[in-house]
């Protein structure tokens, strides 16, 4: 699979229709919030004797509110019925509701004009679930990030084109408000024919019976979520991170106008930077974690989050300019530490949002997918609504400013990564492997797709270097309990890194027969519970870099429970960094970033995985190549 197969989705029916239909609504909602905005800011004192921060905050209550009361019940839409079905309705219910928005613009109708702002947020509701409930269903495992991606460029992308146009077509001189009306229309129209390619995707569950008390619901769907540790975590993460974007992204006009003295040019400049930003990183997410979920860029796409939001305060002005044009910002070369401020934020943000859509889709149960992101759904509402609170809470009765709030908005990231991170260390231990074979290693993987995406199995490598277990590791997708030597397993610090990937120690029966009676106990449990092991039959780590004869650990575990083994070869290891001295060459020069293999065989049944057979199949798959 080439690094841009992510792009070869546009040219399928399967992607293609869904992807423009969701960012077709995305620009319209934005199009209409938007130009009402402008339309509340010019006409605000003279409506219902309102000011305009009352009626713009009043105007975002309105439009998420049905995110809190009814996800819960489109949710279990979502799964039970079939979802291109679904789509057409909605995106007719959109030409309806901009029907209504015309006519609230030409009555000059707020009420009218607020209830169409809340049937557009109840649009998105009922659609939240279809959007992230149909890319599993249509997309294979390896292509789910790359949609993802697309997905989340296609929709930012969609939202600055509409925070764009939205004033624009509010500002063109006319009678009432006819150009947002026809244009609103006319996107409407064109998203409904669009689903129309759509093609179909079967309902996941459709004996559910709906339940239709929106309450009891909604803490239903808040269960699924804690059913698995790492989806509720995962979607706290994603929840945190709408309210860090919400922080910084609706700071941004009044960051260009207060601080930077700027206009509504720049102010769109300063969004097309974050845009641009958040689709380049949710690009870039499908090469760096190859064409996989990959966990590990969640954490380095929290550290950037910081590091540049921090960084977004040293660089404002210390006192508000005045008179800045767009051309005048970019030709002061002190400008562009701002800039490469709010691109980096937003390519970090996709290295941080990307891989845990895709996470909460592959780890939660499809019969109830729908209803955990309807779940999602709700937390990300309620994580926004307090971001507005506490931006206002800041800028207000704290009397910070805009770039201490960033500063804040950075430090708390922080905290809440740490925090997270102690709760789920599988994120922090697949950044740490996945740094490792990206710098210090370039790893071809061969054969990744014998790797069964489920149920038990025993992996069996040679053993090169002390980094093999984080090299393998990095390299499958599923998380793999490692067998491990215990005096390795008790080094002081590490012993925290391998206690929480659930390594297994283990001895010999004459040094500790305890330990290694609990080590078989231990890889039974795993097995018996569809985990992956991981097992280096050699014993230790070769010294000369020729594979040792196998021990008949393998066969013990096989008695107990019988799983297929799937034969892995390390190669071009020997000799580098991490691995003994070679007594002929010493050690040979070390190089940054160098090439090395893993590659791995066909899976062995346990019926015929005695230890000579899974040698013999270790040896063929390494050759030569140490």
């Amino acid at each position: 699979m080439s690094a841009q197969s992510q792009f070869k989705l546009f040219r399928e029916r399967r992607f293609m229709p869904f992807f423009l239909t969701q960012a077709l609504g995305a620009l319209n909602d934005n199009i209409f919030k938007n130009a009402l905005a402008a339309l509340l800011v010019f006409k605000a004192s003279s409506l219902m004797g309102l000011n305009t921060d009352q009626l713009v905050n009043f105007s975002a209550m309105i439009f998420i509110l049905p995110f809190f009361l009814f996800s819960a019940l489109f949710g279990q839409f979502a799964d039970k019925f079939e979802k291109a079905g679904q789509i057409r309705r909605i995106k007719l219910f959109e030409i309806v509701i901009m029907s209504l928005a015309t006519l609230g613009f030409w009555l000059d109708s707020l009420p009218l004009l607020f209830s169409v702002l809340f049937l557009l947020g109840l649009q998105s509701t009922v659609f939240g679930p279809i959007k992230y409930g149909i890319l599993p269903q249509v997309l294979s495992r390896r292509e789910l990030v790359g949609g993802n991606a697309l997905i989340e460029m296609g929709t930012f992308v969609a939202i600055l084109g509409g925070t764009i146009a939205g004033p624009l077509l509010a500002g063109v001189e006319a009678s009432w408000p006819i150009w947002v009306s026809g244009a609103a229309l006319a996107v409407a129209i064109l998203g409904w024919l669009t689903s129309l390619a759509i093609p179909t995707a079967p309902a996941v569950a459709p004996e559910l019976k709906i339940n239709w008390n929106i309450f009891s619901e909604t803490a239903r769907n808040l269960r699924f979520l804690g059913k698995n540790r790492v989806v509720l975590n995962s979607v706290l993460g994603i929840s945190w991170f709408w309210f860090f974007g919400a922080t910084v992204l609706v700071q941004i006009p009044s960051y260009s106008q207060n601080i930077l003295g700027g206009d509504a040019q720049l102010m769109s400049a300063l969004l097309a930077l974050f845009i641009v930003g958040i689709s380049t990183g949710s690009l870039l997410c499908e090469k760096l974690s190859g064409h996989d979920v990959e966990i590990g860029l969640v954490p380095l796409g929290s550290i950037g989050l910081t590091l540049f939001a921090v960084d977004l305060f040293f660089a404002s002005p210390d006192l508000p300019l005045s008179g800045t044009t767009v051309s005048s910002f970019f030709s002061h070369l002190g400008n562009w530490r701002i800039v490469l401020d709010l691109l980096m934020i937003g390519i970090f943000g996709g290295f941080y949002i990307v891989p845990l859509y895709a996470l909460v889709q592959q780890r939660s149960e499809p019969a109830h997918r729908s209803r955990v992101i309807a779940g999602n759904n709700i937390l990300n509402a309620l994580f926004m609504v307090v971001s507005a609170g506490f931006a206002m809470l800041a800028l207000g009765s704290m009397g910070l400013s805009i770039p201490q709030l960033f500063l804040i908005t950075g430090i708390l990231n922080l905290l809440v990564a740490v925090y997270i991170y102690s709760l789920v260390p599988e994120f922090l231990l697949r950044f740490l492997t996945w740094v490792l074979i990206h710098t210090i290693y370039r790893v071809r993987v061969i054969g990744a797709e014998k790797i069964p995406t489920e149920g038990a199995v025993l992996l069996a490598a040679n053993h090169v270097s002390f980094v093999d277990p984080l090299i393998i590791g990095g390299s499958v997708r599923r998380p793999i309990r490692f067998v491990m030597y215990q005096g390795i397993y008790q080094i002081p610090v590490l012993r925290w890194l391998f206690k929480h990937s659930k390594a297994i120690p283990i001895a010999s029966e004459k040094e500790n027969p305890e330990v290694l009676a609990r080590a078989w106990e231990r890889i039974d449990e795993e097995l018996a519970h569809e985990e992956p092991v991981g097992i280096f039959p050699e014993g230790a780590i070769t010294r000369d870099g020729d594979i040792a004869p196998f021990r008949p650990g393998i066969e013990h575990i096989l008695q107990r429970r019988a799983v297929p083994v799937v034969p892995m070869a390390l190669c071009f290891l020997w000799g580098s960094l991490f691995s003994r001295r070679d007594p002929v060459y010493r050690r040979r020069p070390y190089k940054l970033w160098s090439r090395i293999e893993l590659r791995i065989g066909e899976p062995i049944p346990a019926a015929e995985a005695n230890v000579e057979a899974v040698e013999a199949a270790v040896r063929t798959l390494r050759g030569e190549d140490r």
